[in-house]
């Protein structure tokens, strides 16, 4: 089992213990254990008992419960915990902005033992009326349950991707020398997925449905499957899927309708043609085929949207997106100086060690007391450490960075002092997120035209499938970058993924510079890169308008050139 899904069972039995009341000594051994591990590199899943307890911070107990979770997949005590807790309260321990002590208080005091009787609840308002929580909260919880019922069934991209990938390849087992694609939301990319598509070319769809029956992982739903499609249940993963079968002849065509939004198949481009006109025209034997027949260059899946890219095919001035290897450096990274797992020297030395010429450490500024924030001395501490580190791993090259929280009024975090000493700032909001357009806007511009800003981190602020974003005017925002000089992030972390995919274009064509930044706070979410390039790539994004393709001595020049305009 990986590093990260054990502990995510520690602190999933450390939230259960605290929603039981149990003895905070022994909740806190939980955490700390969790903590622990995750300074930890190597897999846990290699390593005996003796060795899991000579790691710092992990003892005896905690050492015996990793061997049980290898062996078994879970441990006594959770396994405890979870047989007297009802399956709903422990989904309300996701809810956002309410923790284990408040749950408890919802399902001991009013009773509710699943989402849907705390809804209820909200409705009557009921809540607002249990000490500690008042109206506010009771809104809070209700906006939070009402999000999550929207997005029962759906997956982001990160997690659909691979169990799609699985599913593909049992497929192709159990359908040896057949023709089988993915289709539809993995293949366009899109950030949160709520159906697996699959094609299979075949002559027999009988045959394939039988075939496909077989597998453990699928579950049909026989009222809605057809002499042509299988409907039914990815049961892994939990999404609805849909398996059509096509002729070897129309497998290109059925491929090519589902990998595309209705907007990039409806669209009239020439004569009254559309794709979907193209398309029923005949057979083709692929989709550059298709393409080729309208009079176009080949559209990659990800840019089936339906937005200008049918026009740019058709003038052969598609862009050549942005690739994972034309990155040169990560920006916008914590370490263990504010609530990342792992130093500065380990986030840079794995950093280095990726191929990459750069990183730019920004760890969270003094407002951010929850995750440890840096006051003043933390930042000389730190920069010190930089400069130490940057003689001894040159010629990779460690940049200072913060991660500002821009306050209420718009103003960025520390003094003008402190804020002349980095090298670059990530201008981000963090609190107060309940705001309307016009405030977040206000704040966000006012935060942009700060000169020191370099980079407006995560510009919504949402969680996918978690949590809303605030409402912003994004062209607003994006003019305003583009006024200062300000490069946007995509934030690559799956549940961000903002700047979301829509607005790339936009930012392109006021000249904005976009970064893919991870936001890391462990060297494992450098994987998360991967997500950010998708999103770019979504939206048209090239090398040449993306920050962090430039090498080290490009950044540190423009870096250093910006300051020095700064009066």
């Amino acid at each position: 089992m990986e590093n990260k899904k054990i502990i995510k069972l520690f602190k999933h039995a450390a939230e259960l213990m605290e929603l039981h009341d149990e003895n905070p000594f022994k909740v806190r051994s939980y955490v700390n254990g969790a903590a622990a591990l995750e300074l930890v590199e190597e897999p846990l899943a290699l390593k005996s008992q003796a060795e899991l307890e000579g790691i710092s911070g992990v003892g005896k107990s905690i050492a015996a419960r990793i061997i049980e979770i290898n062996e078994t997949g879970s441990f006594t005590e959770l396994d405890q915990l979870l047989s007297v807790t009802p399956p709903g309260v422990v989904e309300m321990l996701r809810i956002k902005g309410i923790g284990p002590k408040k749950v408890r208080t919802l399902w001991k005091e009013l009773g509710t033992e699943t989402v849907e009787e705390l809804l209820d609840a909200c409705e009557q308002d009921k809540v607002s009326k249990l000490k500690g929580f008042g109206a506010k909260t009771q809104e809070n919880i209700r906006q939070a349950l009402l999000f999550t019922q929207q997005n029962r069934g759906k997956l982001l991209y990160a997690e659909a991707e691979p169990a799609a990938q699985e599913l593909l390849e049992r497929m192709q087992k159990v359908l040896s020398h057949t023709q089988i694609a993915l289709a539809g939301d993995v293949r366009r990319r899109l950030e949160i997925v709520e159906k697996l598509e699959l094609i299979v070319a075949t002559d027999s769809a009988t045959d394939a449905e039988t075939a496909l029956n077989e597998l453990d992982v699928l579950q049909q739903d026989e009222t809605t499957s057809g002499p042509l499609v299988w409907r039914g249940k990815h049961t892994l993963s939990g999404l609805a899927t849909e398996i059509r079968f096509a002729s070897k002849e129309r497998f290109a065509n059925e491929l090519f309708v589902r990998s595309a939004a209705v907007a990039h198949l409806s669209q009239v481009f020439a004569a009254g043609k559309t794709m979907l006109t193209v398309v029923r025209e005949g057979s083709h034997t692929s989709e550059e085929d298709i393409y080729a027949s309208a009079g176009m260059a080949y559209v990659v899946p990800e840019l089936r949207e339906g937005t200008n890219e049918l026009q740019l095919a058709m003038e052969n001035k598609l862009p050549k997106l942005l690739e994972i290897t034309d990155l040169k450096g990560i920006l916008h990274n914590h370490s263990t100086y504010s609530d990342g797992a792992h130093t500065l020297e380990q986030m840079a030395t794995y950093c280095r060690d990726m191929g990459y010429q750069y990183l730019g450490i920004s760890d969270h500024s003094k407002t951010a007391a929850y995750a440890g924030g840096l006051r003043e001395g933390d930042v000389l501490r730190q920069q010190k450490e930089i400069d130490e580190l940057n003689q001894k791993l040159a010629p990779f090259k460690i940049f200072k960075g913060i991660e500002s929280d821009i306050l209420g009024d718009g103003s960025l975090d520390y003094d003008e002092d402190i804020l002349a000493s980095f090298d670059f700032i990530v201008a981000s909001i963090h609190s107060n997120l309940g705001m309307d357009e016009k405030k977040a806007t206000a704040r966000l511009i006012t935060a942009i035209e700060n000169p020191y800003t370099t980079m407006l981190g995560h510009p919504t602020g949402r969680l996918l499938l978690r949590r809303e974003g605030y409402p912003i005017d994004h062209r607003a925002v994006i003019d305003a970058c583009a006024a200062n000089n300000v490069i946007i992030e995509i934030n690559a972390n799956p549940w961000r993924l903002d700047l979301d995919w829509r607005w790339v274009a936009y930012a392109l064509e006021k000249g904005v510079m976009l970064s893919i930044n991870p936001d890391a706070h462990h060297t494992s979410g450098y994987d998360d890169m991967k997500y950010g390039v998708l999103v770019g790539r979504k939206g048209g994004l090239t090398k040449e308008m993306t920050f962090n393709a430039k090498s080290a001595e490009e950044v540190e020049k423009y870096f250093r050139e910006r300051k020095e305009k700064i009066k």
